[in-house]
C-alpha cells in the first residue's frame, strides 16, 4: 500500500474517531448483511430513536424481564405534568331497569 493510501485511511479513521464512530468488522450470515448494515447506521445515529433500538438490543441479549415502571416514567416526562387537571368523576348511580 502506498503512503497515501496509508495517510487516506489515517485520516479517515480520525474523522470517524471525532464523530465518535469507529470502524469494525463482523462475521455475520450473508442473508443478514442488510440487516446488520441498516442496524449499525441507526445505531450511530445520535437521538432517542437509537437510544431506544440499544435498549431493546441490550434487553435481549441481556435476557432479562423489561423494567417494571416503565408507563410511569413515561408519564412523569409527560408535557402534561403540573397542568393541575381535574381528573376526578361524579359517582352516580347506575339506572334502574325492570326485569
Amino acid at each position: 500500500m502506498s503512503n497515501s493510501q496509508k495517510n487516506a485511511i489515517r485520516n479517515y479513521r480520525a474523522r470517524l474517531s471525532d464523530r465518535g464512530l469507529a470502524r469494525f468488522e463482523v462475521l455475520g450470515r450473508e442473508a443478514d448483511r442488510d440487516l446488520i448494515r441498516t442496524l449499525a447506521r441507526r445505531m450511530a445515529e445520535e437521538g432517542p430513536e437509537a437510544s431506544r433500538l440499544r435498549a431493546a438490543i441490550n434487553q435481549t441479549i441481556a435476557g432479562e424481564p423489561p423494567k417494571k415502571g416503565g408507563i410511569l416514567t413515561a408519564l412523569r416526562r409527560s408535557p402534561m405534568v403540573g397542568a393541575d387537571l381535574d381528573l376526578t368523576r361524579a359517582r352516580e348511580e347506575g339506572r334502574k331497569v325492570d326485569l
